[in-house]
């Protein structure tokens, strides 16, 4: 098996993410895995945010990011993709998708998650990561790692 990811050109979505560092995060991430980070506003932080840069490191400047004004804007850009929702209120497991290499995997913010209009417009697509009962949720970035990891696995295979 191969430590080198195949090309791919699955996309990592953020719907008003509140917390600089966790986006950081996030962008080193999809850097690390050539995955696209498209963030939705409005946002809790500027982009110029000193946590956001120090958490994102030397990796932000080799980010794929794109900035969409709001929601219309973000699915108008992104008509015609396939989405995955990753929320705590969904009753499929992300181990039960069907990821394929050009998805677009969408995480809510950290304090509200996304909408449940969002959800119940794409119910098919919802999918949660597991976890023992009665804890909440996992932090974001966290939650990002896992599920594009899991969208990545499934494109090595195809």
């Amino acid at each position: 098996m191969s430590v080198i990811l195949p090309p791919h050109g699955l996309k990592v979505v953020l719907m008003q993410p509140q917390i600089a560092p966790n986006t950081g995060n996030i962008g080193r991430l999809c850097v690390a895995t050539g995955a696209q980070l498209h963030l939705v506003r409005p946002m809790g932080f500027v982009l110029s945010d000193r946590n956001l840069k120090r958490s994102g490191m030397d990796y932000w400047p080799r980010l794929q990011l794109t900035v969409h004004d709001d929601e219309e804007a973000f699915f108008h850009a992104a008509a015609g993709g396939r989405f995955w929702l990753f929320s705590s209120k969904a009753g499929r497991g992300h181990w039960d998708a069907d990821f394929a290499g050009d998805d677009w995997l969408l995480f809510g913010s950290e304090t509200h998650g996304l909408s449940d209009r969002l959800l119940e417009r794409f119910a098919e697509r919802c999918v949660r990561i597991p976890q023992v009962r009665g804890e909440r949720c996992l932090n974001l970035s966290t939650a990002v790692g896992i599920g594009l990891y899991a969208a990545l696995g499934r494109v090595k295979s195809a």
